[in-house]
């Protein structure tokens, strides 16, 4: 890509530079900056990153794009020898530069969306992926319009593309979509979070199936048929290309002879008819899920059978979801504590239970963005905690206290719930009645801090 590409791709305007200038290394950040790197300045809540162009250049970068502020005369003087491109929207155009960049490639390109376990499917997906195409995947959590860019824009000689889309509001799926341009959709589920800002399951479904319209001609959407919401559209749509997994209901890739264990799954599938053993490095239900997907994905990009099964086996989790940990005195920590739904809750609460131990001990903190559903979620929650019959309770903030309200209306003892507001507290707390052999689940949104939990009953 060259400069005259990125004021194409952006309509904007050289004020100064080489037309014909390499563009190939791209960053938001002047604390990254390299010799040679494009810098991007992009506006955020508490910062300016365009007011910050000349520190770039000054660090090394070759060519900076800016918008919203005024390049006096001298600095053009001054930075005669490099190339500076004004456009309207610096945002705007970060995602214009990746989509013309993604254009440039005839490869796969899968992008995910749902309503929870989006990383961990992207994870197992790229892994799968991986084992017979050189791939490209989304880093940690950039799965926003600064992240999916980030990701594209780091295209070079790769064969195939896994890229995470979130959201939280209508039309934010659509602006990522017309970045990636998919030739495979991915939606794991419909569930509840964001339902705060969507107002119900049914608009949460319509702001996810925003990725199919930019699916390229002759794409599958990937879907897990067992969602309730995903499994009425499929039979109701006749627009799209279907390809599904599932374990309960009828799907083109299942699970049976399920084998659930402390630290990982098995389980029987068929791919192409013939049948095999899968086994996958983390337990829980929801991860078999996740590994239909990517064997669902796999087999839409025809790879082998043996490498689906080496890619699933293989894999790896982003750090804070699904850890489990040995600590002192034998205690047993999950720590979940990236982030929380109603749906992840329920998962994690059905793997606690699962897995063997003294007591159970469930430690959850507030979902966010619920809004006017925030009450009743937290109290479903409840109901899960004491329907799983987790011994013992610890919350932490706010609304989780209708968590522990749940659950003592129930019937558990009030000497096994304890609702505290801060996370010192908790630690405090746990420290004193934490035993041998305990398991323990650190589950809540991140903006909670349950990784200072872990640190606090692991010193």
């Amino acid at each position: 890509m060259k400069v005259e590409d990125i004021i194409k791709a952006t309509n904007g305007k050289l004020l100064i530079g080489n037309l014909q200038e390499d563009c190939e290394n791209f960053c938001t950040d002047t604390r990254k900056i390299q010799d040679g790197d494009i810098y991007v300045g992009l506006k955020g809540e508490k910062f300016n990153g365009n007011e910050y162009y000349k520190e770039a250049l000054d660090k090394g970068a070759k060519v900076v794009i800016i918008s919203g502020i005024k390049v006096a005369q001298e600095d053009l003087e001054q930075y005669k020898n490099k190339t500076i491109i004004e456009v309207n929207d610096s945002l705007e155009a970060f995602g214009d530069i990746a989509a013309y960049k993604r254009e440039l490639y005839d490869i796969p390109v899968v992008q995910i969306t749902g309503s929870v376990g989006k990383t961990s499917t992207r994870d197992i997906i790229a892994n799968v992926v991986r084992t017979q195409y050189k791939t490209l995947q989304t880093e940690g959590n950039q799965n926003n319009a600064v992240g999916l860019p980030t990701t594209l824009l780091k295209l070079k000689d790769h064969e195939a593309v896994v890229v995470e889309s979130g959201m939280n509001h209508f039309g934010e799926i659509r602006y990522l979509g017309k970045i990636a341009k998919p030739t495979v959709a991915v939606i794991t589920n419909i569930g509840t979070a964001h339902i705060g800002f969507l107002g119900s399951r049914e608009n949460i479904l319509k702001a996810k199936l925003e990725i199919l319209e930019n699916l390229k001609p002759d794409g599958y959407v990937v879907i897990n048929n067992d969602n309730d919401m995903l499994n009425k559209w499929a039979k109701e749509d006749t627009k799209y290309k279907k390809y599904t997994f599932g374990i309960d209901e009828k799907s083109d890739v299942m699970a049976y002879n399920i084998r659930v264990n402390e630290n990982y799954s098995t389980y029987n599938v068929k791919i192409n008819n013939k049948e095999y053993t899968v086994k996958v490095p983390v337990s829980g239900k929801h991860f078999v899920y996740n590994s239909l997907c990517a064997i669902a994905v796999g087999n839409l990009l025809n790879i082998a059978p043996e490498n689906i099964i080496k890619g699933i086996e293989t894999f790896t989790l982003t750090k804070n979801r699904m850890e489990i940990d040995k600590i002192k005195d034998g205690v047993t920590v999950i720590n979940d504590a990236y982030n929380a739904s109603y749906d992840s809750m329920k998962a994690a609460i059905e793997y606690l239970q699962s897995i063997p131990g003294s007591r159970k001990i469930a430690v959850l903190g507030d979902m966010f963005e619920l809004g006017e559903f925030s009450e009743e979620i937290h109290r479903k929650v409840g109901i899960e905690v004491f329907t799983h019959k987790i011994d013992m309770l610890v919350t932490v903030g706010e609304a989780s206290k209708y968590i522990a309200e749940e659950v003592e209306y129930l019937g558990m003892p009030k000497d096994n719930v304890a609702s505290f507001d801060t996370t010192e507290e908790a630690t405090n707390y746990l420290n004193k009645i934490l035993k041998q052999d305990d398991v323990v689940l650190l589950k809540a949104a991140n903006g909670m801090h349950f990784s200072k939990i872990f640190d606090g009953i692991n010193n």
